[in-house]
């Protein structure tokens, strides 16, 4: 009997997906989805070295400081809390979840287009 049972698709595509889930569009979500978690890192581990009071005067230290003080620099001293240990986490922990959520937000966006 010719032409029954199941006859994979002549493009390999054998789960009923279209062809476009490997686009450029995906690509892009997931290239923005991981500059996200980069950024987020940086400032999370600004306020780990900060909490542990990592030496400052050491290269790579002052390289997370300088980057995470830039990446935060819109969130930086936004809270007035008396302990400086809370205005460093509230501050650099806003801008962490902020990247996060953004990030996020815009490469499902574009891995749904």
């Amino acid at each position: 009997m010719t032409g029954a049972g199941f006859q994979a698709p002549e493009n390999g595509n054998t789960f009923g997906m279209s062809p476009r889930s490997h686009s450029g569009s995906n690509q892009a979500g997931r290239i923005v989805a991981v500059i996200a978690d980069v950024l987020a890192f940086i400032l999370g581990l600004w306020i780990v070295m900060y909490l542990l009071d990592a030496n400052q005067a050491n290269n790579l230290v002052a390289f997370i400081q300088d980057a995470a003080r830039w990446l935060a620099g819109w969130s930086h001293d936004l809270f007035t809390f008396d302990e400086e240990w809370a205005r460093v986490v509230a501050g650099y922990g806003l801008a962490a979840v902020v990247y996060l959520f953004i990030g996020h937000a815009v490469a499902g966006t574009l891995r749904r287009h």
